[in-house]
């Protein structure tokens, strides 16, 4: 029996309680987890924006130690540190073959199988792949990358979705380039990952936007040189940061219709804006046919950063090591797992970066 957090139902408050996890079966490895981060994504499959089989055991950004591998699995040995893939690629889908894994069409096709169970017997499935709310867990050996050499695992642990994601979202998606103006909305823990990424990346200006007055600290230790309170004024005042001409780049961390269309207006004719954040359907965003021709701008999607953590986590591992990326700068609350309630609602009220489930 290890402690984890279920959700037992869309809509109810998380259980913390014990639950029953199995050896791990061929292709499969158990994992003690170290550290795992309280993501926004966790708290979309609370309250149903983003939807998988429940109940379930929730969390999908971790790292831990390997304690025992299932039969087939070579990569990893016990004893060796690990930070969890939520979305693992196949290597055979139409998306995977165009080398595109981050858009896998099996990414999640593990989220509907038995992970463990509860006291009662109950089955319980794996959040988003790898339920990393727990003491342990056993996920696919897709779903494991070797934790990087000389950094701590409880940081490794952001390595799985906040900083894969922000520095994706800056070198994949909106390709900033040396020089640029970007400016980035929503300042929690995708979004310090991205105002980092985007001081390495050699942005000029990188100009951050919060509803919290309280965040401007953590923007500019992250690299912003610029901080505004979200307000109906906020694209002007980007503009007025920006020479006039609004931002080269906007990275929206928020997923709101009202952030996403003032990110795309706060950028420069031609500009380019990436929404990293998740909203629900009824997050409706608009244009006229006429201002998208006038304007030329692009706006497109970004899951995970775009990114191949097989080839990107070494990339920003170097960074870290060499002090060019922060990972303890993104965690501003660490807390056990009864602590994950009050971190969901520290992140409706829009307050903090990361909060850090750290394991004894």
């Amino acid at each position: 029996m290890v402690r984890a957090a279920v959700l037992p139902a869309v809509g109810a408050p998380l259980e913390i309680t014990d639950i029953a996890l199995p050896e791990p079966g061929p292709g499969q490895v158990r994992i003690r987890l170290a550290a795992a981060g309280v993501c926004h994504s966790d708290l979309s499959l609370t309250d149903g924006t983003m939807r998988v089989p429940v109940p379930a055991v929730l969390g999908h950004e971790g790292a831990g130690t390997v304690v025992s591998v299932g039969e087939g699995v070579t990569h990893v040995a016990p004893g060796d540190g690990a930070v969890l893939n939520w979305a693992p690629s196949c290597g055979q889908c139409h998306h995977c073959l165009l080398g595109e894994v981050w858009l896998c069409a099996s990414a999640l096709s593990g989220v509907g199988a038995v992970h463990a169970r509860t006291a009662d017997g109950t089955p319980l499935h794996p959040g988003l792949n790898v339920a990393a709310f727990a003491e342990e867990t056993v996920v696919a050996a897709n779903c494991v990358l070797p934790a990087p050499d000389g950094i701590p695992l409880t940081d490794a642990a952001l390595l799985g979705c906040a900083v894969l994601t922000g520095y994706g979202a800056v070198h994949h998606s909106a390709r900033v380039r040396e020089g640029e103006t970007v400016v980035v909305f929503g300042v929690g823990g995708v979004g310090l990952a991205v105002l980092q990424s985007a001081r390495i990346a050699g942005a000029s200006t990188v100009v951050a936007v919060d509803v919290s007055p309280e965040k401007e600290e953590l923007a500019r230790a992250a690299g912003a040189t610029d901080y505004l309170v979200a307000s109906a004024t906020t694209a002007k005042d980007v503009r007025r940061l920006t020479g006039g001409h609004g931002a080269d780049v906007a990275v929206e961390c928020v997923g709101r219709a009202v952030t996403i269309r003032t990110a795309w207006e706060s950028t420069r004719r031609g500009g380019r804006t990436t929404v990293v954040g998740i909203g629900g359907k009824d997050q409706q965003v608009t244009f006229n046919a006429l201002e998208l021709f006038h304007w030329g701008r692009t706006l497109s999607g970004c899951v995970y950063g775009n990114c191949d953590p097989a080839r990107d986590l070494p990339v920003i591992a170097e960074h870290v090591r060499a002090g060019r990326f922060d990972l303890g700068a993104l965690v501003t609350e660490r807390i056990t797992l009864d602590g994950i309630p009050a971190a969901f609602d520290t992140m409706i009220a829009g307050r903090g970066g990361r909060a850090l489930i750290v394991f004894p």
